[in-house]
């Protein structure tokens, strides 16, 4: 669920523990290859019920996705208009295969999946403590968290390294 454009989970075990079969994965982030996020919107934006005048739009790649980076630099996300996949070093994730996933992802429908799994060298916005809009969700981000609502069906979770909220 966490690779672009991937529409399916493969399961398995992670190989990078000492004595597994394989390379072991890094365990260093790629370099950030972060751009910043566009100007926001002049003051004379159209307010609507779903969408306030100050939110920045993040337009989607030409596959459809938008990936993001919170400003602590601790949490990265892939947005698509079915699903916001996000990764991070969780302090008190589910176990996956006797592994703390470090994978969590949300649907429109308000389905909630935790995985074990890596974004890859994404192209990430660095996003700042504002409201973003990006492929059908509004990002709302803030020191405590970043809270992704869908904006047809009302769901979605408030992201932290301590805790993911689902609603």
């Amino acid at each position: 669920m966490l690779l672009a454009g991937c529409s399916s989970t493969v399961d398995g075990h992670p190989t990078a523990v000492p004595g597994g079969e394989g390379p072991a994965e890094p365990s260093f982030r790629p370099p950030r290859t972060s751009t910043a996020p566009p100007n926001p919107p002049a003051p004379t934006t159209p307010v609507t019920p779903n969408r306030p005048a100050e939110v920045i739009p993040l337009p989607p790649d030409d596959n459809g996705y938008v990936f993001i980076e919170t400003k602590s630099g601790r949490t990265r996300c892939q947005i698509s208009s079915p699903q916001v996949d996000c990764e991070a070093e969780f302090t008190n994730s589910p176990l996956k295969d006797g592994h703390h996933t470090n994978g969590v992802s949300v649907s429109a429908d308000g389905t909630v999946q935790w995985v074990l799994g890596n974004l890859g060298d994404i192209p990430v916005v660095t996003i700042d403590y504002l409201m973003y809009e990006a492929a059908g969700w509004t990002i709302k981000a803030d020191i405590d968290g970043t809270r992704f609502t869908n904006d047809r069906t009302g769901h979605g979770m408030v992201v932290s390294i301590d805790k993911v909220d689902t609603f």
